[in-house]
Parts: structure tokens; sequence; C-alpha cells
């Protein structure tokens, strides 16, 4: 997949995890959410320059909601940052779209399709 071979590119381990708890089957919107996590991977992998990203997948405890965590060992963001983070053409700090690129959209945009799902991005 594409965020295998950007991992790769980087020299990154792309690690995911599936919980034995996750139904085999579940039921859901797969582009939305295959979307999501695209934006999240990727992200984690351009903020990262060595070591790995891991996707986790679990299962509330009466298996009726799925849990995406994304972990990498990038450069970081305290909390402030991160909340502004989900605000439209905000990044970390200003120099961040001169480095990276990006429009400071895909969190807003992942946020937005994760609540149309019923669910929650932090």
């Amino acid at each position: 997949e594409i965020v295998q071979l950007k991992a790769e590119a980087k020299g990154l381990e792309l690690v995911p995890w599936i919980s034995s708890t996750v139904p085999r089957i579940c039921v859901g919107d797969s582009g939305r959410l295959r979307q999501v996590l695209l934006n999240l991977l990727s992200n984690a992998i351009k903020f990262t320059h060595w070591g790995k990203v891991v996707l986790r997948c679990l299962s509330s405890s009466d298996t009726s909601r799925l849990l995406f965590e994304v972990e990498d060992t990038g450069i970081g963001l305290s909390e402030d940052t991160t909340q502004r983070l989900f605000q439209p053409f905000v990044q970390a700090d200003a120099t961040m779209a001169r480095r990276f690129g990006g429009t400071g959209l895909g969190l807003v945009i992942s946020r937005n399709l994760v609540q149309l799902m019923g669910g929650e991005l932090t």
C-alpha cells in the first residue's frame, strides 16, 4: 500500500497491530475510514525521521466500536499544539508548511469524517 512505500522510502518500520478482540467482519464506511487512516499514517510518516509508525486497531468492550491509534517516534507535539491542529489551515508552527508541505486541512477533514461516522478523533 502507499503508506508502506512511504515508510520504506524513509527507512521507517510500519507496524500494523490488530487486537484479537476485533470482530472479523465489521459494518461501516470503509472508504471514509481508509481516507482517515491514510491521512493519519501519512502525517505520522511525514513527521517521523527514524524508528517506527504503529497502527493499532482495538474494539470497545462490547465490540460495537473500533478504536484506531497511531503512534510514532516523530517530533512530538505539545497538548496546546495538538488542539490547534484541528483548526482549518493551522500547522504546528509557521515553518511546517515550508519544511514538510501540506495545507493544514487533513486533520480537520479527518475529524469531520470520523464525526459523520459517529466517532471522535482526538
